[in-house]
């Protein structure tokens, strides 16, 4: 079981990722990781390059993917460890969660254009360089580009007291439910990216189960153990030691493989270090290629 990993790392081909596969495998090389997992936010856009890369830097890397999904109405993250990036199957859920996306950031900048807030669809596309924006990623663009033009709706984000954490308190302000930019989730449904999962190629497993927006407990994960869960990511950034020890128990009732992943991102979340999630080891890697039936 030597051998530090972390099974949950986004690069910059996600909308809200901060660095190139090749960056993150020099820095997980100089960390002295064995393993990694690059995980971006619905798209595998970093593979087979980042594979290739991975040799080279001696690091050996995981293709994954972070599939933002629905399950009775509440936003759930599965990953997908081991996943065939040209799998036709993967093809089919992103080509959807694209469109779902697109409608859903087109909305968020409606209502922030009605807000008074002065941005733009094709600024946001221009400066992200991705056509399904995140809220983040939205958030980020306002505070980089277009604080200034929007004044004193931009006063809090752009004080240097607050720069760091600026879109993450933007997304808080305006995007999440209730707030005035909200837009109604419609992603794709967990249940059928667990029912497709094999198709992929992948092993699920179900990201930060602690986190606000999921609160996952024994009920939801004995159902989806049911429809082919086989992970929970109990060490998160996400967990404090109390969710920590909860959902180890959890996974050790439904034989659910323990994995670790510290979400980084980059300046999108500047409080995540990158090698921050120091339970990550090996022996994950092995528990999820049995589950994959190697």
């Amino acid at each position: 079981m030597n051998g530090l990993v972390d099974l949950h790392v986004h690069s910059s081909h996600s909308s809200d990722g901060s660095y190139t596969p090749r960056e993150l495998l020099a820095m997980a090389r100089e960390k002295g990781m064995r393993a990694m997992s690059i995980s971006d936010h619905d798209t595998v856009a970093a593979y087979p390059g980042a594979v290739e890369e991975s040799l080279a830097a001696g690091v050996e890397l995981i293709p994954s993917v972070e599939l933002t999904t629905l399950l009775d109405g509440r936003e759930f993250h599965c990953l997908l460890p081991f996943v065939d990036p040209d799998s036709p199957a993967l093809g089919e859920i992103l080509a959807e969660v694209a469109g779902i996306r697109s409608v859903e950031a087109k909305e968020r900048i409606r209502k922030l254009q009605s807000l008074g807030f002065d941005i733009s669809w094709e600024e946001v596309i221009e400066a992200s360089g991705n056509p399904t924006p995140l809220g983040v990623t939205i958030a980020q663009v306002l505070v980089e580009r277009s604080g200034e033009k929007n004044g004193p709706l931009m006063e809090k984000y752009v004080d240097p007291r607050n720069r760091s954490m600026a879109p993450y308190l933007f997304y808080k302000d305006y995007f999440m439910e209730g707030k005035p930019a909200y837009a109604a989730k419609r992603h794709v449904s967990l249940l059928m990216v667990l029912d497709r999962a094999a198709e992929c190629g992948g092993v699920p497993v179900l990201a930060h189960p602690g986190a606000y927006f999921e609160m996952a407990d024994g009920e939801d994960l004995a159902l989806l153990k049911d429809r082919g869960l086989a992970g929970l990511e109990v060490y998160s950034t996400y967990h404090d030691q109390e969710q920590v020890a909860h959902y180890k128990g959890l996974a050790k009732e439904l034989d659910l493989v323990v994995t670790a992943g510290s979400d980084f991102h980059g300046k999108i979340k500047p409080h995540i270090p990158f090698g921050s999630q120091k339970e990550g080891h090996y022996g994950m890697v092995e528990e999820l290629r049995k589950r994959r039936g190697e």
